[in-house]
C-alpha cells in the first residue's frame, strides 16, 4: 500500500457525477492523489483520463491491480456495487461507493464482510453530510433551540430524466426510491441522531420503465419522532427538509446537492426570533474525501464507523421496500 501521506485513489466508472464532481474532489484534496481511471470502454477511460490530466487508464481490473492505488471511488450502476466492492477489497482497496451503495440489507452484510476480512474501508458516498450547514444544524439542535424534535420533512424531487438514463433502468437498480429518497431518509438519522424503528412506504411505478418514479415513506423514531419523506421524478426541483420541534422550527434553502460555489441559508423560528442563517459555500464533495482519507490513515485509531451506518441505511432502505411490496408498516427488527 502506499506509505505517503496521500490516498492513492482508482476510478472505477466513469459517470457523470464522477466527472462533474467526485474526480475534481479527489485531485483538490490535498490527502487524495488521482492515480488511475477505469472503464469499461477503453476509449471512454482514455477521454476521462485525459479530461482530467491523469496517466493512467484501463479496465476495471487493471485499476484494481494498479499497486499505487490504496482507494477506489466507484461510481457504477447501482447493481453492480456489490461484485466491484467485494473485488476491490480483496484486493486490498479502501472503498468509497456511491449512494445507495446496497440495494438488499443483506448485500450490504456480503460488501461489509469482505472489507472488514481484508482490513480495508468502506465509505458511502452521501457527500450532503459533509456540508458544513448540516453541522450548524445539529449544532442548534444540541443548543435546545429547538426543544424537544417531533417531525422531519424532507423531500428531494427534479424533472423527469432523459429516455435511457440510468434512473430509468431497473435492471440497473433505478428508480426515485434508491436515486432521491436515500438523502432525507439518510438525513432524518442524521437529525435525530438515532435508527428507525419502522417505516410506511409507498412507490408509485412507471408501467413502461418499471421503476417507481414517486415515494413517500413516514419513518417512525422512538418517542414519537416522525420522519416524512417524499421524492419523485417529473416535478419541479427541491432538495430540502424542515425540521419541528417543541420550541421552534428550522428549515433548509438547499440541503443536498449543492454547487460548492453557492452559499446556503437556515431558516429559524424559535419564539419570538425568526433568522436567517447564511453559510457560506462550501465544496461537501472534497470535504467528505478529506474526511475519508483521514481515516484511513488514522488505522485502527479511526473514529467514523462508515460501515455500520452503511448497514443501518441498508437496512432501513430494505424495510422500505419490503413495506412497499406488502403494503404494511415494517418494524426494523423484522430484518434482524
Amino acid at each position: 500500500m502506499n506509505t505517503q501521506k496521500k490516498i492513492g485513489f482508482g476510478v472505477l466508472g466513469c459517470s457523470y457525477i464522477a466527472k462533474k464532481a467526485a474526480i475534481p474532489a479527489l485531485i483538490d484534496s490535498p490527502l487524495a492523489e488521482l492515480v488511475m481511471i477505469g472503464s469499461r470502454s477503453n476509449d471512454a477511460a482514455r477521454a476521462c483520463a485525459e479530461q482530467f490530466g491523469c496517466d493512467s487508464f484501463g479496465t476495471y481490473e487493471e485499476v484494481l491491480a494498479n499497486e499505487n492505488v490504496d482507494a477506489v471511488y466507484i461510481s457504477l450502476p447501482n447493481t453492480l456495487h456489490e461484485e466491484w466492492v467485494i473485488r476491490a477489497a480483496e484486493a486490498h482497496k479502501h472503498v468509497w461507493c456511491e449512494k445507495p451503495a446496497a440495494l438488499t440489507y443483506a448485500s450490504a452484510r456480503r460488501m461489509i464482510a469482505a472489507c472488514r476480512k481484508n482490513n480495508v474501508r468502506l465509505m458511502e458516498g452521501f457527500m450532503f453530510l459533509s456540508h458544513p450547514q448540516h453541522a450548524k444544524v445539529r449544532a442548534l439542535i444540541d443548543e435546545g433551540v429547538l426543544g424537544d424534535l417531533l417531525k422531519f420533512e424532507g423531500r428531494f424531487s427534479f424533472p423527469m430524466p432523459e429516455a435511457g438514463n440510468i434512473r430509468l433502468n431497473a435492471e440497473l437498480g433505478g428508480g426515485s426510491y434508491n436515486d432521491a429518497a436515500t438523502y432525507p431518509i439518510r438525513a432524518s438519522r442524521m437529525i435525530f441522531d438515532a435508527e428507525p424503528e419502522s417505516i410506511l412506504c409507498t412507490l408509485t411505478m412507471d408501467p413502461e420503465t418499471g421503476v417507481d418514479v414517486a415515494a413517500r415513506a413516514i419513518v417512525h423514531y422512538s418517542g414519537s419522532r416522525s420522519a416524512h419523506i417524499s421524492s419523485a421524478f417529473g416535478v419541479d426541483y427541491k432538495s430540502t427538509y424542515s425540521v419541528l420541534g417543541s420550541e421552534g422550527h428550522l428549515r433548509m434553502e438547499r440541503a443536498y446537492a449543492v454547487p460548492k460555489d453557492i452559499p446556503v441559508k437556515i431558516f429559524l423560528e424559535s419564539g419570538d426570533t425568526k433568522k436567517e442563517i447564511v453559510v457560506e459555500p462550501a465544496d461537501h464533495f472534497k470535504r467528505m474525501v478529506d474526511g475519508f482519507c483521514q481515516e484511513i490513515l488514522l488505522g485502527n485509531s479511526s473514529t467514523k464507523n462508515y460501515e455500520e451506518d452503511l448497514l443501518s441505511q441498508a437496512r432501513t432502505l430494505e424495510a422500505g421496500r419490503i413495506s412497499h411490496e406488502k403494503k404494511r408498516l415494517v418494524r426494523l427488527v423484522e430484518l434482524e
